[in-house]
């Protein structure tokens, strides 16, 4: 980790007008080659009746930009940033609220240039935890006091806000499925003062995301008394959250593994099951990061797609990863053909309601010039704006949607498709039916044809 900065070094941060020399960036058009001006992306143009702002709902993360300094597993940190990045918890109280809150100055400042409407945290990434929990909730509410002015101030609002139960060396068997009700119980606890602050802060969302809610052994595992707790863990935030008088969403966040070997919010359709199983559908929607989907082993949108076709798709964590690697690397997505399928989805279920398309994404650790952190948030925001306009022109166009229902035309055109799909079908009336279509022509499945009129949408 770089060296602290002095006491004197702080008060000099805290005195800054600016944090970035970046001016506020704006839309110049297709035509523009300045990295820090949009090319797609126009706020309040109008797209189907919507501005394209409110399609996309942009979101920064707080521990990426603003904790990340580029340590990997092979060597230390390589970005150097001008507000404090690694806290200092032995110095006094108010000394840590400074550090904390010029770092929250830094955050919007960035938000406003960036013009993006919202942002996204975990609880320590704004206010670390401290000897006691006294102690570390009386901070976050000073720190997310400080936050509210700065909402009032510039207008931009909080998507969701989360705990972080995995880094803490408490928390190495888990949180929420933790083998030891102590460490269970201290889980609780956090989840509760972090749903208190989103709830003050006028959260949109609040995101449980189980990074070591599985396990590396079978041996010393059982799992269904760890799928009871955290099921009981869920039901309980419902409890606080109806005691709040707070109207967030909830979400589940899948991950199939890292850190953990295996993480019980696999996938899309392991969370959905899961939330069913244990009666609990009613109160979650899925928060999908597709780069958590790739590891999955499943294409770049097959999470969002289906999480949407099931009416469970809340928010989009909106990153890619390195397909040649095998753990997840956060990138900035740049591909447009992945962000236009992923608009489509969005587009096709009417838009977001409370989450967006947030940046869970950490620049290159080589990437180590502050502008950089503009550039990769303008690029990809871009690139969503260009899927945004690729997906309305694959509607309008009409081919791929009506290609698609003709494949599945035999379903409404044949009176035992029907039947087959109000439930009342039986297997003698299907019986009946195949042998009065003795040999079903095999229609070809056109996968070169949807490509290329996928790609005329380009």
């Amino acid at each position: 980790m770089p060296p602290r900065k002095s006491t004197d070094d702080r008060k000099d941060v805290k005195k800054a007008k600016t944090y970035f020399a970046t001016k506020s960036v704006e839309f110049k058009g297709v035509d523009s080659t300045d990295p820090l001006s949009f090319r797609y992306y126009n706020a309040k143009q109008k797209v189907l009746g919507k501005a394209m702002e409110d399609w996309l709902r942009f979101s920064v993360v707080f521990w990426h930009s603003f904790r990340g300094v580029g340590l990997d597993p092979f060597g230390p940190a390589t970005l150097a940033r001008p507000w404090v990045t690694a806290d200092d918890v032995s110095q006094p109280f108010d000394a840590i609220v400074e550090d904390c809150c010029a770092r929250v100055d830094a955050a919007f400042e960035f938000f406003v240039k960036l013009g993006a409407k919202f942002y996204a945290f975990h609880d320590r990434d704004v206010a670390p935890e401290l000897a006691t929990i006294e102690e570390s909730n009386k901070l976050l509410d000073k720190v997310t006091d400080y936050m509210l002015e700065k909402q009032k101030e510039t207008g931009v609002k909080l998507l969701w806000g989360t705990a972080n139960l995995f880094s803490a060396p408490k928390y190495a068997n888990g949180a929420a499925t933790n083998p030891d009700v102590k460490i269970f119980a201290h889980a609780c606890a956090q989840v509760k003062q972090a749903m208190k602050v989103t709830h003050k802060l006028g959260g949109e969302g609040y995101v449980f995301w189980g990074g070591r809610e599985g396990y590396q052994t079978i041996l010393n595992t059982d799992i269904k008394k760890e799928l009871d707790h955290m099921a009981a863990f869920f039901h309980m935030a419902v409890d606080y959250k109806k005691s709040l008088g707070a109207d967030f969403q909830f979400y589940i966040e899948p991950k199939p593994k890292e850190p953990t070997k295996h993480q019980y919010d696999y996938d899309a359709q392991t969370v959905m099951s899961f939330l069913k199983q244990y009666d609990l559908d009613d109160h979650f929607l899925l928060n999908i990061e597709p780069n958590h989907t790739t590891l999955a082993g499943h294409a770049y949108e097959h999470d969002i797609v289906l999480s949407a076709a099931y009416g469970k798709l809340g928010s989009v964590d909106c990153n890619t990863g390195d397909e040649l690697l095998g753990w997840d690397t956060d990138q900035f997505l740049m591909d447009e053909r992945k962000a236009t399928l992923v608009m489509k989805a969005i587009v096709d279920m009417g838009g977001f309601k409370t989450g967006g398309l947030n940046f869970d994404c950490k620049v290159r650790r080589e990437s180590n010039d502050l502008e950089d952190l503009f550039i990769a948030h303008v690029g990809s925001m871009d690139v969503f704006a260009k899927g945004l306009l690729n997906a309305v022109k694959l509607i309008e166009d009409g081919r791929l949607d009506k290609m698609k229902k003709t494949r599945y035309e035999s379903w409404t055109s044949e009176a035992v498709g029907k039947k087959v799909e109000s439930g009342k079908a039986t297997f003698d009336d299907l019986e009946a039916f195949a042998k009065k279509h003795k040999e079903p022509k095999i229609a070809s499945g056109k996968q070169e044809l949807y490509e290329r009129v996928f790609n005329d949408s380009l």
